[in-house]
């Protein structure tokens, strides 16, 4: 298991956690952004990380049959879990704005089905795959994700997060924005408004 102190070293030797002014994917502003597409950039060291994340499943999660995760971010993690755990991995990927399953995947009635991210701070994304799962008749049977930057306050999820590392950055509503944050020019990095 890698330490915190050795997975953020790893998070900004690869340039992933930044420093800024930064819209997220749930609306919500923060200074600091982890850009998990970054750490993937270099296998060897997502790959120290993703081991620690797949062994915290394992212990977790005794029996469960499908990876489900979402585009974009929880695409490659979810496929390095599967590949360490040997479990099927699918992804679902926004049409017209919702996320839907296209490539011919599916999820099997009555699977259980574990939702992974790379970054979860509001659950919003992961809630959205609750949907799917709901749809197909299967069961959710937990979160993971790579970094829990999530707060009580702004996290939509009720179960417990399986995360490799929890960072605390603090996070805004574009009404209540510190002083120092507002003369930061904004950046939008997510994928959710790629369009």
């Amino acid at each position: 298991m890698l330490s915190p102190k050795k997975s953020l070293n790893i998070l900004k030797k690869t340039n992933a956690l930044l420093e800024g002014h930064f819209v997220l994917s749930s609306g919500l502003h923060s200074s600091k952004y982890i850009q998990c597409a970054k750490l993937l950039s270099y296998p060897h060291l997502a790959e120290k990380i993703c081991k620690s994340l797949a062994s915290k499943i394992k212990k977790k999660f005794k029996n469960f049959d499908l990876i489900l995760a979402p585009a974009m971010g929880g695409i490659i993690i979810g496929y390095e879990i599967g590949r360490i755990l040997k479990k099927e991995t699918i992804f679902c990927e926004r049409v017209k704005g919702k996320f839907a399953l296209r490539r011919g995947f599916k999820i099997r009635k009555d699977s259980k089905v574990l939702i992974i991210e790379d970054v979860i701070t509001t659950g919003k994304s992961s809630m959205e795959c609750v949907k799917l799962i709901k749809k197909n008749n299967a069961k959710l049977i937990g979160f993971a994700s790579l970094i829990d930057r999530s707060t009580k306050k702004n996290l939509k999820i009720k179960k417990k997060i399986i995360s490799h590392l929890k960072i605390n950055v603090p996070t805004y509503k574009k009404n209540r924005l510190p002083k120092d944050l507002k003369l930061i020019p904004i950046t939008t990095p997510g994928s959710r408004y790629i369009k």
